[in-house]
């Protein structure tokens, strides 16, 4: 992988507002990044400043060796940025705003014929070419938002909430699309989802108060929380007793909670200690006790723990 993007010293300080403070990363092609923060945090912020559409108070982003403080030019020749609520031309039909996005990338002739043709097709609005922007739906409008980030073919993609608004289908193909476009590109998605980050990204920051207070891996977050290699069962909430009885004196087990669902069943969640494997062990008692189980399954980790503690401490 080559480094595509180099984020150093970032600040940006509106008065005596600190909006982002002094982060510092790196994004590599081939990595779809989530930048992950709470309503607030300066994901935003930073975006803005990455494309060289905010000045920075101190710090700079480097694109392929051009700082954007001194050549934002070229910076911008190489990303495509997708703002955040993809504002747009609301009287110019897609096929216009991409024609206008064409123009003012410099791309002419055959070149933007094909470039307006493959941004289209990739995102899948060819059957909205011709209707004026402002009379389609919010999903529609996402896609146009996209396909004119993509249509220069950008090393780097910087998405500012690119599946905000989209039914549960449109939020799959655009997913379906960043994970295509990966291979050849370094990608940038901001969002507050914690289920972007868990379906397309390679990596996690999450940003709190301006500062990075993380940075790794969903799976390297996930074993973060408490919940991590913990067993949940779920069975009648009749047999919930005998069965938290029996768990309980496993000696790898921490404690035992029981979740109500509002019906017959019940869920126990069986915590581990020091995030210990105690699936076999779990499995072994149930079976010897005569406890009927409806289901079973190893907790990987919940990000939403893990977000909660680290935006809240910061």
């Amino acid at each position: 992988m080559s480094q595509a993007l180099q984020i150093k010293g970032l600040t940006k300080r509106f008065g005596t507002l600190t909006a982002v403070d002094d982060i510092s990363f790196s994004v590599d092609r081939g990595e779809v990044l989530g930048f992950l923060g709470p309503n607030g945090a300066g994901k935003t912020t930073a975006m803005r400043m990455v494309t060289g559409f905010l000045p920075p108070t101190a710090g700079t982003a480097i694109v392929h060796g051009f700082d954007v403080t001194l050549d934002p030019i070229e910076v911008k020749k190489r990303i495509g940025y997708l703002p955040e609520g993809a504002p747009l031309y609301e009287d110019m039909t897609p096929l216009e705003l991409l024609s206008f996005v064409a123009d003012v990338r410099g791309v002419r002739g055959t070149a933007k014929r094909e470039a307006i043709k493959r941004s289209a097709a990739r995102i899948n609005i060819e059957n909205v070419m011709y209707q004026p922007i402002g009379t389609l739906s919010k999903g529609y409008k996402r896609r146009v938002g996209i396909a004119q980030a993509i249509l220069h073919d950008p090393d780097i993609l910087i998405l500012d909430e690119p599946t905000d608004g989209l039914d549960p289908n449109q939020k799959h193909e655009v997913r379906e699309l960043i994970n295509e476009m990966a291979r050849e590109k370094a990608i940038v998605i901001s969002t507050h989802l914690l289920e972007e980050v868990e379906v397309v990204c390679t990596r996690a920051i999450v940003i709190a108060q301006g500062r990075i207070v993380a940075d790794s891996s969903p799976a390297e977050l996930e074993a973060q929380s408490s919940y991590h290699n913990a067993v949940t069962i779920r069975l009648a909430q009749g047999q919930a007793e005998a069965c938290r009885s029996e768990i309980e004196s496993l000696a790898d087990v921490a404690r035992v909670e029981l979740v109500p669902d509002g019906s017959n069943m019940v869920e126990l969640v069986a915590f581990p200690s020091n995030g210990k494997v105690i699936l076999e062990q779990v499995n072994d008692r149930l079976r010897g006790s005569g406890v009927g189980v409806e289901q079973l399954r190893v907790e990987r980790g919940r990000l939403d723990e893990v977000f909660r503690r680290l935006t809240t401490a910061a």
